[in-house]
């Protein structure tokens, strides 16, 4: 099974910083960060608000451990948002995708695939 994982992040760098961590880890395929995003919410009985940053990460369920630490640990926040929730259903070729690029930290398989993902490109099929 292949999840969405829901992360927020103080601001652009560390969400960037973050995300390029589970990337590079291939702990998640993918990540999209959401600038602008107005989080709402009650902070040792305050009600607070906060602009932050949207982190929306596609990883395998098998991945979701070792992205939590990772997160847990890298992560500027005491507390940090990370949640997950289940891709049921998706376009085929995207789902095989993350399954070939978000692999626990133990996973043998771990290594080159045959897409290739640069600074601003889509997944290409290597010619």
């Amino acid at each position: 099974m292949r999840l969405l994982l829901y992360v927020t992040a103080p601001d652009m760098e560390t969400g960037r910083r973050l995300a390029r961590l589970l990337v590079e880890k291939r702990l998640a395929a993918g990540v999209n960060i959401v600038p602008g995003v107005l989080s709402v919410y009650r902070w040792r009985g305050a009600v607070r608000e906060h602009g932050e940053c949207l982190l929306l990460a596609q990883i395998a369920e098998a991945a979701f451990e070792d992205a939590r630490a990772l997160l847990a640990r890298e992560h500027p926040y005491e507390v940090p948002c990370v949640t997950a929730v289940p891709l049921r259903r998706g376009h085929a070729p995207f789902l095989r995708w993350i399954d070939d690029n978000s692999l626990p930290a133990d996973d043998e398989r771990r290594g080159p695939r045959n897409l290739k993902i640069s600074n601003g490109d889509n997944p290409q099929r290597e010619e």
